[in-house]
């Protein structure tokens, strides 16, 4: 474990294609164009929407899945997904949020769906997986992240690892005996709907089991920090950074 790393850190299913695009790099990321396309998941019973971002060339590329918040799947989390994407990662984005809220059973089958999905492409390297979320998607991440094997590494961004579901199933804390991958949790000291006092003792639990993680704690920043009101990512140095932790995690435990 690399714990200068952690000191700094405390311290501080079938798929029908709907439509395509291609997108050129703006410079707002350090990699090329991609393509980006609507999909539908069939996942139990129904279908969820997704968006899916594809990196030009031949690949295969590492898979992301990326969960996004209870602000749903907004033009901002559409644009993460590219910004992503154009980094070298194929990325899929369910709109897990379409019908009522899932229970994490229920959820847990979506995010198998969406592993399962980038699976059966050629283009993605089935043995380099991650998951990232953010908000309700940082819990599913740490939720998930020890419970399917496929995955490699998460990212949990501003997540809630000791809130139960509504159906009161186990919080994501009680999975951390089966952590078996690298974790990166980000977080600001100014969030009132997941207190950083939770994510310290979340660290504090995960380093006593011996668990390999990082942490990226920012003074003064609220829950979210990474969009902006109008639900569009931060120029803020705070969000810029925190991208930048995300990438760069992803770049050493996908590659």
């Amino acid at each position: 474990m690399k714990s200068f790393i952690i000191l700094y850190l405390l311290v501080l299913s079938t798929i029908v294609i709907c439509g395509c695009q291609e997108r050129a790099d703006d410079g707002s990321s350090n990699g090329g164009a991609v393509v980006s396309s609507n999909v539908d998941i069939q996942s139990g019973n129904r279908t969820y929407p997704a968006y899916l971002a594809v990196p030009e060339g031949e690949g295969p590329w590492p898979g992301v899945v990326l969960l996004h918040s209870f602000g749903g799947l907004h033009a901002g989390y559409r644009n993460l997904t590219d910004k992503l994407a154009s980094e070298g990662y194929v990325v899929i984005t369910p709109e897990w949020l379409i019908f009522e809220r899932p229970s994490d059973a229920v959820m847990e089958t979506i995010v198998r769906d969406s592993v399962r999905f980038l699976e059966d492409r050629d283009d993605v390297n089935e043995d380099l997986l991650g998951l990232t979320g953010f908000c309700a998607g940082g819990r599913y991440t740490m939720l998930f992240l020890p419970q399917i094997e496929e995955f490699d590494s998460g990212v949990a961004w501003y997540g809630f690892p000791y809130r139960e579901s509504t159906a009161n199933e186990t919080a994501p804390a009680g999975y951390i005996d089966e952590l078996d991958d690298p974790m990166l949790i980000i977080h600001g000291t100014a969030d009132q709907s997941s207190n950083v006092t939770d994510i310290y003792r979340y660290a504090t639990d995960l380093d006593r089991a011996g668990k390999y993680f990082e942490m990226k704690i920012y003074q003064g920043e609220p829950h979210e920090f990474l969009m902006t009101e109008e639900d569009e990512i931060s120029e803020s140095f705070p969000a810029q950074d925190a991208y930048w932790q995300m990438v760069t995690f992803f770049n050493r435990t996908l590659q």
